[in-house]
């Protein structure tokens, strides 16, 4: 049995539009070009998985999660991310 999983990705517009084309060209659907590149990107890594650890900062300040942000909607933390520093969000 084979499992997939499904999931929403936020590509740039740019990026997307090359990736159509190219799957166009080589009638393949996305989802198939997408995938393929991803394993070629990652077949690059060491086998035994030793990336490089990142330490991520979530917040300098306490207070817990901005209010109004819900950690269980993606789209919440989207439009917060956004509203921090203007259109872009960055």
């Amino acid at each position: 049995m084979l499992i997939c999983m499904r999931t929403t990705l936020e590509i740039d517009d740019a990026l997307f539009h090359l990736a159509k084309e190219f799957a166009v060209k080589k009638r393949k659907p996305l989802r198939a070009v997408v995938e393929e590149a991803l394993r070629e990107k990652l077949a690059r890594y060491p086998s035994g998985g030793e990336f490089e650890k990142v330490t991520l900062v979530v917040s300098e300040k306490t207070g817990g999660v901005r209010s109004g942000v819900d950690l269980d909607n993606s789209a919440s933390l989207l439009d917060a991310m956004e509203s921090l520093d203007g259109p872009a969000g960055r």
